[in-house]
């Protein structure tokens, strides 16, 4: 398959072989963003969990220091006193048996993220089977099953996202927009390093960060030094 122009140029930017710092890799990043349209920034880190052990998964949430210039749709479950806090806080629906029948009845899956408080569980553990399988389901390791829901709804809408490895031991995270000025996207990409090298397993031993890669949504791959 022969490459675009514009593909080939912005893969000319970047040494395959070499690993750059985090502001060398940013600088590169925003330099092969050349599409029309505002692409997103995303690094991957390759860990040496063993995803078969339940143990070694690597789970939770992260909200940037920087944001990641999008807006994030979010609904809540929560109890009466709590649906117009929710609404206020961001959430584009929010509710409890009525919101879980109108997923369940209608489909409705217009949102990104599910918040719940810990006794709305019962009302949303019937859409399991439907949540489930397109990673909506609230849980608590993802930090979509709170005490403060109206905090969570705040955080998630102003772009806190969930992280979870994949069957390789991956771990991809949106970090922002090509539009970032350098310096927010390096603090960024450092601080969520730091968070992922802060929830290493005890069970894994020896190099557990083994590989980083930046990328924007149509550009090459770019290794950052571990």
């Amino acid at each position: 398959m022969k490459l675009s122009k514009r593909i080939t140029e912005a893969q000319g930017k970047v040494d395959a072989l070499r690993e750059y710092s985090i502001e060398e890799g940013v600088q590169l990043v925003k330099q092969t963003a050349t599409a029309k349209f505002d692409e997103t920034v995303e690094i991957a880190l390759k860990l040496s969990i063993d995803p078969r052990q339940a143990d070694q998964i690597i789970r939770g949430a992260f909200s940037m220091p920087n944001g990641i210039g999008k807006t994030v749709r979010v609904i809540a479950f929560v109890d009466d006193t709590n649906i117009e806090k929710a609404k206020a806080a961001g959430a584009i629906e929010a509710g409890g048996k009525d919101l879980a029948d109108k997923i369940k009845n209608e489909q409705w899956f217009d949102f990104d993220v599910a918040i719940a408080e810990p006794k709305m569980m019962r009302v949303v553990g019937q859409l399991g089977r439907v949540l489930g399988p397109k990673g909506l389901m609230p849980s608590p390791k993802a930090g979509t099953v709170v005490p403060d829901p109206v905090k969570a709804v705040a955080e998630f809408a102003s772009g806190k996202q969930e992280f979870k490895n994949d069957s390789a031991g991956n771990v991809h995270f949106i970090i922002g927009k090509a539009s970032f000025e350098e310096n927010k996207l390096a603090e960024n990409v450092d601080a969520f390093c730091k968070h992922i090298q802060s929830i290493k397993p005890s069970s894994v031993k020896g190099n557990y960060i083994e590989g980083i890669s930046l990328s924007a949504t149509m550009g090459p791959g770019i290794t950052l030094a571990v």
